[in-house]
């Protein structure tokens, strides 16, 4: 695919939040107009936009006007009418990630369908209509299960564990009641999680992160260490699953694919999101190229980056933390005096707890060093609401 000048090609997002604002900021480095979609006036990403069209997400019109505004759309979050997005391609509009990767990754059951008929592997799985179903299931994988919501949730939302068959019909009518469309899981006894950060361009050129590896804390990602502590067999057979993804969604841009490693030391593919992650922050340091500035490269035809680590990183996410109400950052100072720390606020204006309102990236000699000194950071920082 060619394209224009690149200096005067014009980039589309659906979503001004983090994701969008740092996807920006290396889009202005190689020259590239933004024109960003999101609800919000003064949402993160509004400052540095070209161009900010303040409408809702589900807005259809907003959206094709956003595509001729653009040479191509992209997005932060997959929560989009992918039926828009379908028309817009049939007219000749850019879209990337493709609507077809957008609507099979949407369905948690589709995409785990899809996984496992490429022989890639996943828990095991089953759709659920009624009660009944969960508990046929349970007959098949034993407790404890896992319900999810297979549209919609994020950072554990949409998700209920159910340990006996007394829990059935409750997490069944928490999560919707088969409103929504629900799937059921074989509960996973992981001892750890990873996730693999891997790019595919529009020529099929892919490049690949190392792995990192997570710590979540009331399903919110808390910390991603990397390198991941295991072993290179297992690391290349994470490497190896990441590409199979990017081909069977046919994946353009930045593609996350979170995994879990067994007691068996196995790996399960777990999920998967088409686009920078929050687990790929540890880049913008870490490596040569972040996931950012890969992410922009691969959606314009431009060479691939070099992802080697640099050095040893790790990645602590800042939580909104007492009341609800304006943000205020406190003990920021301390915290960039602890050696190696590069801090990262979103500019979210309203603090909620539990809200990812910023970051913080250790880098140093060693993996144990940097989880020390991100430990000492993190408790100088805090991002609070005022009144």
């Amino acid at each position: 695919m060619k394209f224009k000048d690149k200096t005067k090609q014009k980039i589309g997002i659906i979503g001004g939040g983090q994701l969008g604002k740092m996807m920006i900021l290396e889009a202005k480095k190689m020259g590239f107009y933004v024109t960003i979609l999101d609800p919000t006036k003064n949402c993160p990403a509004h400052s540095i936009a070209d161009q900010h069209l303040v409408a809702d997400f589900d807005d259809r019109e907003a959206i094709k006007k956003l595509a001729q505004l653009s040479d191509l759309i992209t997005y932060e979050f997959e929560h989009i009418d992918v039926e828009v997005l379908k028309e817009l391609e049939a007219e000749d509009y850019k879209i990337y990630p493709t609507a077809r990767s957008l609507e099979i990754i949407q369905n948690k059951y589709h995409q785990k369908n899809v996984l496992k008929q490429d022989r890639i592997a996943v828990p095991d799985f089953r759709k659920v209509t009624l009660p009944e179903d969960i508990k046929e299931a349970a007959q098949e994988f034993g407790y404890p299960l896992m319900l999810k919501s297979c549209t919609g949730g994020y950072d554990g939302k949409g998700n209920a564990l159910i340990d006996s068959q007394s829990e059935v019909e409750n997490a069944f009518q928490e999560l919707g009641a088969g409103k929504t469309p629900l799937m059921v899981e074989k509960y996973i006894p992981f001892k750890k999680e990873i996730s693999i950060i891997a790019a595919r361009g529009l020529t099929g050129e892919m490049k690949v992160y190392p792995a990192g590896e997570n710590v979540h804390r009331d399903n919110i990602l808390y910390e991603t260490r990397v390198p991941a502590e295991i072993s290179s067999e297992l690391e290349q057979k994470a490497e190896e699953f990441a590409k199979e993804v990017l081909q069977v969604f046919e994946g353009i841009g930045i593609f996350c694919v979170e995994m879990f490693v067994t007691e068996a030391n196995e790996l399960l593919v777990n999920e998967i999101a088409p686009r920078p992650h929050n687990s790929g922050h540890y880049t913008i340091e870490g490596c040569v190229t972040s996931q950012f500035e890969q992410h922009v490269r691969a959606i314009t035809a431009l060479p691939l980056g070099d992802t080697t680590l640099v050095r040893p990183a790790v990645m602590r996410n800042i939580l909104g933390s007492g009341e609800e109400g304006k943000a205020e950052v406190v003990g920021l100072e301390p915290a960039l005096a602890v050696e190696g720390v590069k801090v990262h606020i979103y500019q979210k204006q309203i603090s909620r707890p539990g809200r990812k309102m910023g970051h913080l990236t250790v880098t140093a000699e060693s993996l144990d060093k940097a989880v020390e000194r991100a430990l000492e950071a993190s408790q100088l920082i805090e991002i609070k609401g005022k009144d």
